[in-house]
C-alpha cells in the first residue's frame, strides 16, 4: 500500500508538471547539441592540448595511477551534490530561476562536448569510449538534474505566487519540508550514480581502451 501511494504521488507529480519536464528535457538536449557543436570551434592547438591531457588520463587509468574507486566515488558525489545544491538554493531565492535553467543547459553542454570531442578525435573507439564512460552514471544523474531543475523552478514559482497573489493560501512549512525531503532523496540517488562512476565505469573504460 505504501509503495502504491508513493508511485501515485510520483505519477501525479509528473502529470502535473509534464510541460515543465518536456521544456527542461528539451533544454538539456539543446545543451548537448550545442556542446557537440562547440568542439568544432576549437583551434588545432587547443584540440591537441586537450587530447594530450585526455590521452594521459587514459594511460594512467590502464596502469592504475588515477584516483581509487573510493576517491572517485566521493569526488563524483561531492561535485554533483554541490551542483544540484546550487539549483536547490536558487529555487528558494525566486530571482535565481533563470540561473537554474542555465545550469541545466551547461550540464547538457558538458556531456555533448565530451562525446563530440572523443568521437572527433578517436572515431568509433571514441564513440564507444564516450558511451561506456558517460552513459552508465548519467542514466541516473541526468534524470535527477532534470527533476531537481523542475522542482526548483516550480518551488520558486510557488513562492512568487504566494508573495504576489494574496488570495492564494498555501501553508509554507509543509511546502518547504517537501522541498527538503526531495533534495535528500536526490542526494541518495546521486550516491548510487557515484558508485557506478567509481566502481563500475572504470572497468568498462579499460575494456574499450585495451581493444
Amino acid at each position: 500500500m505504501k509503495k502504491r501511494m508513493q508511485s501515485n504521488i510520483i505519477v501525479k507529480h509528473i502529470e502535473e508538471y509534464s510541460s515543465f519536464y518536456i521544456f527542461h528535457t528539451v533544454l538539456l538536449i539543446m545543451g548537448v547539441i550545442f556542446g557537440a557543436i562547440v568542439v568544432n570551434s576549437l583551434t588545432g592547438t587547443q584540440k591537441e592540448d586537450l587530447f594530450y591531457f585526455i590521452n594521459t588520463f587514459f594511460h594512467q587509468l590502464i596502469s592504475g595511477e588515477v584516483l581509487s574507486a573510493k576517491e572517485t566515488f566521493f569526488h563524483s558525489l561531492s561535485y554533483n551534490s554541490k551542483y544540484i545544491g546550487l539549483m536547490w538554493i536558487l529555487g528558494m531565492t525566486m530571482i535565481g530561476l533563470p540561473i537554474i535553467l542555465v545550469l541545466l543547459f551547461l550540464k547538457g553542454m558538458v556531456v555533448g562536448f565530451t562525446i563530440g570531442f572523443l568521437v572527433q578525435q578517436m572515431g568509433w573507439k571514441g564513440f564507444f569510449l564516450s558511451f561506456v564512460s558517460i552513459i552508465p552514471q548519467n542514466i541516473v544523474i541526468i534524470p535527477i538534474f532534470i527533476t531537481v531543475a523542475v522542482v526548483s523552478v516550480s518551488f520558486s514559482l510557488q513562492l512568487i505566487k504566494k508573495l504576489f497573489v494574496k488570495s492564494l493560501y498555501q501553508p509554507f512549512a509543509p511546502m518547504l519540508a517537501r522541498y527538503f525531503m526531495f533534495f535528500g532523496c536526490a542526494i541518495l540517488l546521486l550516491g548510487f550514480a557515484a558508485f557506478i562512476e567509481g566502481y563500475i565505469t572504470p572497468y568498462f573504460m579499460k575494456g574499450i581502451l585495451n581493444l
